[in-house]
């Protein structure tokens, strides 16, 4: 199994603190966000490789981080993506990037686990993957608690084994405060349909449209994860995220 962290976006919504560093990189809790996930895909022992697909801006930055955590720990090997764009205008989207990373490095043989670089777990991500090895695609859930803040994202509805039987963005009457995370795992067999859906002409970002897209052809299965969960998408979750995790044991 691989892992892809999507990280080639240029989050414009968090300007100026990342005008010039990725996001991804920004420090909470001591260290950059994407090191609290690749801590996490550290305890993987499946794991083969970790790829970072990021953008012409900041592939040297993410060079020297993976550089730099690899030097910490032997046992972490990165392949860093460049996938060419230069800006929000020509960027690729998280599908298209996706895809791309596939095609160019070969992955189609091999299961891929699949996170926004933007996602924060305080949990071990090792029970979703121990479940999600067993089936042919599964999506982290989370539940917010809140109705009003549901909207924000994308909510599902699932039959009695967990498989999503409805999938809706952004929810204007939602019927469950449980969020379609950043978070997925694709068996071999499922990967190739990237190619067939970006070639039926599809939005190419924002990683949840593929599984929307997906669900309907393909049994998509669930999995809740507990403890914390933050999506940095804007500069007060940004700070909300770096007073929750300076208090947590693994803060350094």
């Amino acid at each position: 199994m691989n892992a892809l962290i999507l990280a080639a976006g240029y989050a414009t919504r968090l300007y100026p603190l990342t005008l010039n560093k990725a996001k991804p990189l920004l420090p909470v809790g001591g260290k950059p966000i994407i090191e609290w996930l690749v801590d996490h895909l550290m305890e993987l022992d499946e794991l083969q490789l970790i790829y970072i697909v990021t953008n012409d801006k900041f592939e040297k930055d993410f060079q020297a981080w993976a550089d730099s955590y690899q030097a910490r720990q032997p046992k972490a090997h990165f392949k860093i993506v460049n996938d060419g764009s230069t800006s929000d205008a020509n960027k690729l989207g998280a599908i298209g990037d996706i895809n791309l990373v596939l095609t160019r490095e070969n992955l189609l043989s091999s299961d891929l686990l699949v996170l926004a670089g933007d996602n924060l777990f305080s949990d071990s991500i090792r029970g979703f993957v121990d479940f999600a090895r067993n089936t042919e695609a599964t999506v982290a859930l989370y539940d917010v608690g809140d109705i009003e803040a549901i909207k924000k994202y994308a909510t599902v509805s699932t039959d009695s084994s967990g498989v999503i039987t409805q999938f809706e963005e952004k929810p204007e009457k939602p019927t469950s405060t449980l969020a379609a995370i950043a978070l997925y795992f694709y068996s071999r067999s499922i990967l190739p349909l990237f190619v067939t859906y970006l070639a039926s002409g599809n939005n190419p970002d924002q990683p949840g449209r593929f599984l929307q897209w997906l669900y309907v052809r393909k049994p998509v299965k669930t999995f809740e994860i507990k403890g914390q969960w933050l999506d940095i998408g804007s500069k007060e979750t940004l700070e909300a995220a770096d007073k929750m995790f300076s208090a947590t044991p693994t803060a350094k």
